[in-house]
């Protein structure tokens, strides 16, 4: 390599890692900042907006489920003054840049985005549709991009802004029976790590967030097919129990934690970054093991690719004792 390439090289490297030791050292200041969390109504999107309140910000909610919203909002620690919900499919393009306007006539401007919409149907491959599909990539992809590109030019004016994606271990690492769910996170993740790349100049901050399984009591609100009562119990059982999952609430601290920091990826409960590491060195193996997973997992009958929630397919094994804290998590966070 000439002397001077490797000069130049050296060069961006030092200026790249100044640059983020002094990011490091300056966290975003959240009090009166306004924060906009598409989907959060419920589950994590609730967790979040509960967070961002407690570090003094003002927030904008959006859903479709007008009563969810409702209820979100008398669940919200603060005054009606500084939260606003919307009801609005942020899958519609029209309909996420209503919303965001929306926000900004409330509030004047939009500070943070939280890309948090998601959907999951869990079953085997024989059981998915390409509906299946089509609605993941609207909900965890097509939703996050409406967002981002109806806030982007305020941010980009004001050389200001951070915008939090909430993927998944699924958009690091193929899960089987949640394939159209691992398809859209996927995507996710690959438009939020870009995103960043190419939005650092103007100073706005990506962070991409890549949760392992947590007790939020969404189970309760997904889908399931094939053999749906045997599908909801190996779930919200994997769900539930505190060595493979984490608390919502320790999330979402995380979770802000690094919008505040502007970091580029978090990678939340330990066994998901051992996931995420092992997959990096060795996705062979990974797959293996998967595949060997995916052979103890209920092959395909029961309902076939109708869908029912995991409301509607209860089990002995789920609700039961072994459940009870996604159960609990499920009253804390609107789920029910």
């Amino acid at each position: 390599m000439p002397r001077h390439v490797a000069e130049i090289g050296c060069g961006i490297l030092a200026g790249l890692m100044a640059t983020n030791a002094i990011l490091k050292r300056q966290p975003y200041d959240l009090s009166g900042k306004v924060v906009f969390i598409a989907g959060g109504s419920r589950g994590l999107g609730l967790v979040l907006a509960r967070e961002f309140i407690r570090r003094g910000a003002r927030i904008a909610i959006a859903a479709r489920d007008p009563e969810a919203l409702s209820r979100a909002v008398d669940q919200l620690p603060c005054g009606l003054d500084d939260v606003f919900s919307i009801e609005a499919d942020m899958s519609m393009r029209e309909e996420a840049e209503r919303a965001v306007n929306q926000v900004r006539e409330r509030f004047g401007r939009i500070d943070v985005l939280v890309n948090n919409a998601g959907v999951i149907a869990v079953g085997p491959l024989e059981t998915m549709t390409i509906d299946d599909y089509r609605t993941s990539l609207n909900t965890h992809f097509w939703a996050a991009y409406f967002a981002t590109m109806a806030v982007l030019p305020e941010m980009k004016q004001r050389r200001q802004g951070r915008i939090v994606n909430i993927s998944s271990i699924g958009g690091k690492v193929s899960v089987p029976h949640l394939l159209p769910y691992c398809v859209g996170k996927f995507a996710l993740t690959g438009f939020s790590e870009g995103l960043r790349a190419e939005l650092a100049k103007d100073r706005i901050r990506v962070t991409t967030v890549c949760p392992g399984l947590m007790r939020t009591g969404s189970p309760r609100n997904a889908f399931f097919k094939g053999k749906n009562r045997a599908e909801y119990a190996w779930f919200s059982l994997s769900d539930a129990l505190p060595i493979l999952s984490m608390s919502a609430q320790r999330a979402g601290r995380q979770i802000v934690d690094a919008c505040q920091r502007g970091s580029a990826e978090i990678v939340l409960s330990l066994p998901a970054k051992f996931a995420v590491k092992i997959n990096g060195i060795a996705p062979v193996a990974v797959s293996n093991v998967m595949s060997v997973v995916n052979r103890v997992l209920p092959s395909a009958g029961g309902v076939g690719s109708e869908a029912r929630t995991g409301s509607e397919s209860s089990s002995p094994i789920s609700p039961s004792w072994l459940t009870t804290l996604n159960e609990r998590a499920a009253l804390q966070n609107n789920e029910i």
